[in-house]
Formats: C-alpha cells, sequence, structure tokens
C-alpha cells in the first residue's frame, strides 16, 4: 500500500506549486514587456540621430542646441 499525503500537505504543495507557476508566468510577462521597451528605445534613438543629422545640416556641426528654450548658440544664425 502507498503512502498518501494528509489533506493539509497537499492543498500546501498544490498552492506552493500554483504560486510558483504564476510567479514564473509574471517574470515572462515582465520580460515581453522589457524586450518591447528595448525595441521601442532602439527606434526612438534612430529617430534621434536622422533629426540630429537634420539640424547638423542646417545649423552646422558646431551648433549647439538648448533643448528646453531652442536656442542656438555657435552655429548658423
Amino acid at each position: 500500500m502507498a503512502l498518501q499525503l494528509t489533506i493539509e500537505e497537499l492543498e500546501t504543495i498544490q498552492e506552493l506549486q500554483k504560486s510558483f507557476t504564476k510567479a514564473k508566468i509574471a517574470l515572462g510577462d515582465i520580460e515581453l514587456t522589457k524586450q518591447d521597451l528595448l525595441h521601442e528605445i532602439g527606434n526612438l534613438k534612430q529617430e534621434f540621430i536622422a533629426n540630429e543629422k537634420k539640424l547638423i545640416e542646417k545649423y552646422g556641426a558646431d551648433a549647439v542646441i538648448n533643448v528646453k528654450t531652442g536656442e542656438i548658440t555657435n552655429g548658423k544664425n
């Protein structure tokens, strides 16, 4: 005859396994969100570089732009 867990022992181990699985799924969701954000950052960097090139062509490589006011110094005015 095989040994049997008590009801309490069985419920405890089932709840622990359920919690563990739930935590692993949550971690997977976090990783997917992280990957989405990394992709978005990559796109934003490319967009920033393209915009920066346009501004360099227009105002010169020595231009310093105040991103709060839009004021340009040391460039073509």
